[in-house]
């Protein structure tokens, strides 16, 4: 099954996309280095999408749909080419479904509990949503009671104004999407906010690790 260091720092989030102007977006975050799309369930036509990502992008970059709610959404998105599938909770039947398919799936979770019932589930990496409501507080006292090999990802109001208190906290990556891409933008505003992101994700990691040299 795939493997949580195998995961891409950065996942965009593509709500509200449309079939036609998904490829175009898609070129723009792969150039700036973004290595991870999803598209949301509730976008228009997300599994054509999907599809038509997967037939360009599918190996270079990790593609697949947010917004997961159900066993049947798991099997819909695997058939369409996905290997990414991202939910905005803990639903122990469609991460076992995920698991067992061989995708790469990040629950999202609040609490403790349901971050260790998605690990117990088969997660190997999980999402704190909405990470803005909790703070690097909250994300840095579950990351302590979690496996060290499960990654934390930060989604919701995380970006590239406020990165480092994630990071510190633990943070591996984060999901971003009215930051990078509203319904309508062009594929140039876009990839300019794709390289700004990418830009200050890499200086925060450096930063951090030279605070934390020995």
């Amino acid at each position: 099954m795939p493997q949580p260091e195998d995961l891409p720092p950065l996942v965009a989030i593509l709500r509200g996309v449309r079939p036609d102007e998904v490829l175009g977006i898609a070129t723009v975050l792969e150039n700036a280095g973004i290595g991870a799309i999803e598209v949301p369930l509730n976008s228009p036509d997300p599994l054509e999408s999907i599809a038509r990502l997967c037939r360009e992008f599918g190996d270079r970059c990790l593609c697949g749909a947010g917004t997961v709610l159900s066993v049947a959404d798991v099997e819909a998105v695997r058939a369409a080419g996905g290997r990414l599938i991202v939910t905005p909770n803990t639903d122990s039947a469609v991460i076992e479904r995920a698991v067992a398919l061989n995708l790469t799936v990040i629950p999202g979770f609040a609490t403790a509990t349901e971050a260790l019932r998605a690990v117990q589930a088969g997660a190997r990496a999980l999402k704190l949503f909405p990470a803005a409501t909790y703070g690097p507080g909250h994300l840095k006292a579950i990351r302590e009671v979690l496996p060290k090999s499960v990654r934390l990802l930060a989604v919701g109001g995380v970006g590239a104004a406020n990165l480092a208190p994630w990071i510190e906290a633990g943070a591996a990556g984060i999901g971003v999407g009215s930051e990078l891409y509203r319904a309508g933008d062009s594929p140039e505003d876009v990839g300019r906010r794709a390289h700004g992101l990418v830009g200050a994700w890499r200086a925060a990691v450096a930063v951090r690790a030279d605070t934390h040299k020995t």
